[in-house]
């Protein structure tokens, strides 16, 4: 009987036994020839592996095909495997037979050295690179952790809407949008519809985009990432912390071990250490104190830019959490402190390092005056918001929610230079193509 090739992927060709005949495919992404030998560096989603195609011992024609192959065509190498120390990994492929599938017709422009711009106009092709790839399976993994946990924890996933018709955190940062003649924005978050979820569900997550036309161009800002959000019912400030400390926790703990292999391309690791709970806890008054302490003039009820928060993440080596925001810094859903109304039940979870925020939420309000109330004293019109203060009027209950965002942990957890860095295709203010 004929014995066919095995094919495989090439980390499983490092785990082949030597002199297995073996099937690969992919692309070429470097080439050598050095008289009768010619070294091909191949690679698919899952590795690179050095191909030897020696002239005289391959099938006629491969030899020539591997010498003239132009770098990222897409091949097929039928070959032995061999155990060389002295090849990457060592392991190589002496290869009997060489296909091209598909030629690359024009030099492959990303080269070492090219600048960040140009490898951003060239995104499409950039995302070849071994590092861009284990950045996307880090992040793959990551998001499928989060889904895990949510499940684990009782939660139900929801799917909302991207269009909105009234802005959920702030009316100067929507991307408005006519739909057939009728204004309504690009969703900021999914929260409102989480919380009328919430009399049915109790406890649900979202994993989607969300959309912010903030004119800011910091290296932590885009305008489209992907938030994960979640709203729970009989929930307290406290419930919501324990809950933010225990999703980051875990799932940090187990991505520091499953991204080990794109880790090491990166050359990277994550210390999950940094993301043992408990976290560190201060209340806004003292974040202030100790930023007017280092020289910063911040007036009472002044959010905090990325210039505090990086000198705030200095007092910490893990995550902390600001609480007890004034009214003036959040939105007016939050629900104000009984023991002081000057401020309300909310929290920021920092990443040290200078990372900023990664998770905001808090209490929000349940009672249908004072909601009517909070909405009036922010200078928006109840109408606006009928539909959500209908939720307050058949058996509201204390609720709290959370938004983290997927790129900022990320970015936090890589510690890459700029957020653009842990997206597909990154939106910036500057930044739409391709």
């Amino acid at each position: 009987m004929l014995e066919l090739a095995r094919r495989l992927h090439i980390a499983d060709a490092f785990e082949a036994p030597e002199n297995e005949e073996v099937e690969l495919f992919g692309w070429v992404r470097n080439k050598r020839v050095h008289g009768g030998l010619v070294f091909l560096e191949l690679r698919d989603s899952t590795g690179t592996i050095q191909v030897t195609v020696k002239r005289g011992l391959a099938e006629e024609g491969s030899f020539a095909e591997a010498s003239e192959v132009t770098r990222e065509s897409s091949v097929i190498v039928t070959g032995i495997i061999k155990k060389d120390p002295r090849a990457p990994g060592g392991t190589e492929i002496h290869c009997k037979s060489f296909k091209v599938i598909g030629k690359s017709i024009a030099e492959f422009p990303i080269k070492p050295g090219a600048s960040v711009k140009f490898l951003l106009d060239n995104r499409h092709l950039h995302l070849r690179s071994p590092k861009v790839t284990a950045i996307m399976k880090i992040r793959a993994l990551l998001t499928g952790l989060l889904h895990e946990w949510f499940r684990k924890n009782g939660f139900t996933e929801i799917h909302c809407p991207t269009f909105i018709t009234a802005a959920v955190e702030g009316g100067a940062t929507l991307f408005k949008v006519d739909y057939f003649g009728k204004n309504v924005y690009l969703t900021q978050s999914v929260q409102f519809y989480q919380e009328a979820a919430i009399f049915g569900l109790e406890k649900v997550y979202t994993i989607q985009p969300s959309f912010r036309a903030e004119l800011s161009r910091t290296r932590r800002h885009l305008t489209e990432f992907w938030h994960v959000e979640a709203e729970m019912a009989n929930a307290t400030l406290e419930d919501m912390m324990a809950v933010v400390e225990r999703l980051v926790g875990d799932t940090v703990k187990a991505l520091a071990e499953l991204a080990k292999p794109y880790l090491k391309i990166l050359g990277k690791s994550i210390d999950a250490s940094i993301a043992e709970p408990p976290y560190p806890r201060i209340k806004y008054a003292e974040a202030l104190e100790i930023l007017r302490g280092k020289g910063f003039n911040i007036e009472w009820g002044q959010d905090f830019g990325a210039d505090e928060e990086r000198e705030l993440s200095k007092e910490f080596d893990k995550p902390f959490f600001v609480t007890h925001y004034p009214k003036e810094a959040k939105a007016f859903y939050h629900m104000p402190d009984p023991s002081d109304p000057r401020v309300t039940l909310s929290a920021d979870l920092l990443a040290p390092g200078g990372y900023g925020e990664i998770v905001g939420g808090g209490q929000r309000i349940h009672d249908y005056e004072l909601l009517v109330q909070r909405i009036k004293e922010a200078g928006l019109n109840p109408s606006d918001y009928e539909w959500y203060l209908d939720l307050r009027k058949y058996g509201s209950v204390p609720h709290s929610g959370f938004g983290l965002g997927l790129e900022r942990m990320l970015w936090w957890l890589l510690g890459m230079m700029h957020i653009r860095s842990v997206t597909l295709f990154p939106r910036t203010p500057t930044r739409v193509y391709p």
